[in-house]
């Protein structure tokens, strides 16, 4: 399935359709190259759940979490990794524990799409706007956003 996002506006309302699925379990993988809008999508979703406030990206830190959300939530950057056995050396398994995922970068960690509850999200940028070509696990295609 291919999005367009021709704004912000557009950007932020599909954030909003994927908040209004997201379950305990998910991943949300978010790839594309630099600049094509992933960290935006994540603050989308992330405010689409009822965070108020900045939304620092995870580059740095890799990991950010939020436990006050409607459900659960860690967003994880994983662009610094250099293997994908590091996501299990910072404890990823245990950060989702209970939670969804957003993850940005995730063939850095080792990739999700193998995993029914991932919604895989590739961006690209198109003229001013963005593409998305969403691919669902089994677990998504029934609540498609």
């Amino acid at each position: 399935m291919i999005v367009d996002l021709a704004d912000l506006a557009a950007m932020e309302a599909f954030g909003e359709r994927i908040a209004g699925q997201l379950r305990p379990g998910d991943v949300v993988a978010l790839s594309g190259g630099l600049g094509a809008g992933k960290t935006t999508l994540a603050r989308a979703i992330i405010a689409a759940l009822g965070h108020r406030g900045e939304v620092p990206s995870p580059t740095f830190t890799i990991v950010e979490t939020y436990d006050h959300l409607r459900i659960p939530l860690v967003h994880a950057d994983f662009y610094r990794l250099d293997h994908p056995s590091e996501a299990a050396e910072i404890g990823l398994d245990d950060y989702r524990e209970g939670a969804a995922l957003l993850a940005e970068w995730p063939d850095h960690a080792g990739g999700f799409e193998h995993e029914a509850t991932c919604l895989s999200i590739a961006l690209e940028t198109v003229g001013e706007g963005r593409q998305a070509i969403v691919k669902p696990g089994k677990a998504w295609q029934s609540r498609m956003p």
